[in-house]
């Protein structure tokens, strides 16, 4: 089978000759370097180009989109600017009258420009595939899941009292979020019946510490649910499974997941419970195998086992899911420097 063929079994539950393996979250320009053959100037030159060479080389099968570290000292596409701060210079009254200033979820999907999100997608998924060459371009669509983590906006003090304080104008946020989320998925789901995007999309929000989801469950089910359901249905629709990001402690989320539509995920963490044995027993709201993007864990395997002990964990992934779940090896997140190259090489090369 092509590198193609496999990777679109395997989203469609059909026969493949083995499991796929997915790329594109390798964040280490020394390891990339090493693999494609150049120094780092000429990475640095064109890092899009060595990094999906690099791949290549490693003989994926798809890239779910590439890291590009922003600036030469960093080794992510994160910078010590990325990342929000708990203070915004936002006083929560000033927060809730930024809520009540939004428009409302029917305004958005009156006014929303359906042919600009389109072309602007469809351009994306082009130029993806036009770099990935033989290999599947899966990109993530983030913004395609309805929005939760509004913290990103007002900080997280603000929102968080605005779910404990104000939880009509946290179902407005969620409202806004599944309104959002539902136009651009309008968009996604034409590129897959089009077939400019393979019938699998990425997304999912960080809502999770190691511990447990950071906002309840219950309360969840009640405001967010509803919104993250009617966003999703553009997708389903055209067979595209949604497979969700999983991060920390996501086991009390995973039945409200399913329920709303998703159809798979991707992670995991196994110092937090999430492990391929109990992903792998689960099944869609509709009884079928998930589709599962890991399970090799960034934190607690591969930079620290040997490479033997890492053909293991590949092994053992492909043993569970065998029958049970549509397997694409891949890393629970980014390969970071701590990972050692032959970890890396032996990820892939089992």
């Amino acid at each position: 089978m092509t590198s193609k063929e496999r990777m679109l079994n395997t989203f469609k539950g059909l026969p493949r000759d083995r499991a796929p393996k997915l790329g594109g979250w390798l964040a280490c320009p020394e390891h990339i370097c090493r693999l494609a053959g150049v120094g780092l100037d000429a990475y640095w030159e064109d890092p899009m180009r060595h990094s999906v060479e690099a791949h290549r080389r490693l003989g994926v099968d798809g890239l779910n989109g590439m890291y590009i570290p922003r600036k030469r000292e960093d080794y992510r596409c994160v910078d010590e600017v990325s990342y929000q701060r708990a203070d915004m210079g936002m006083s929560l009254e000033e927060a809730v009258a930024a809520v009540d200033a939004l428009p409302e979820p029917e305004q958005i999907l009156a006014e929303h420009d359906a042919r600009k999100e389109y072309e602007m997608i469809a351009s994306q998924s082009r130029h993806g595939q036009e770099l990935a060459g033989e290999m599947l371009w899966c990109e993530p669509h983030w913004m395609a899941s309805a929005k939760i983590t509004w913290f990103t906006e007002y900080g997280y003090e603000n929102f968080f009292a605005l779910v404990g304080s104000y939880p009509e104008r946290a179902a407005k946020l969620f409202a806004v979020g599944g309104a959002r989320a539902h136009v651009r998925c309008r968009a996604i789901a034409r590129c897959v019946a089009e077939g400019l995007m393979p019938p699998a999309l990425l997304m999912g929000e960080d809502i999770c510490s190691q511990q447990g989801p950071m906002i309840s469950p219950d309360f969840m089910e009640k405001f967010y649910a509803p919104h993250l359901r009617f966003a999703l249905e553009p997708l389903l629709e055209v067979g595209c499974k949604p497979v969700w990001h999983c991060d920390g402690n996501c086991n009390p989320m995973l039945d409200m997941l399913t329920d709303c539509g998703i159809q798979g995920f991707q992670g995991f963490q196994p110092e937090c419970g999430m492990t391929i044995e109990k992903m792998a027993a689960r099944r869609t709201r509709e009884g079928k195998p998930l589709l599962i993007y890991g399970p090799i864990s960034v934190t607690t395997e591969l930079p620290c086992l040997t490479p033997d002990e890492v053909r293991g964990r590949v092994k053992n992934a492909i043993d569970v899911c065998a029958g049970n779940a549509d397997l694409v090896l891949f890393t629970a997140n980014t390969i970071n420097p701590d990972v050692p190259f032959e970890n890396l090489v032996a990820l892939y090369d089992f």
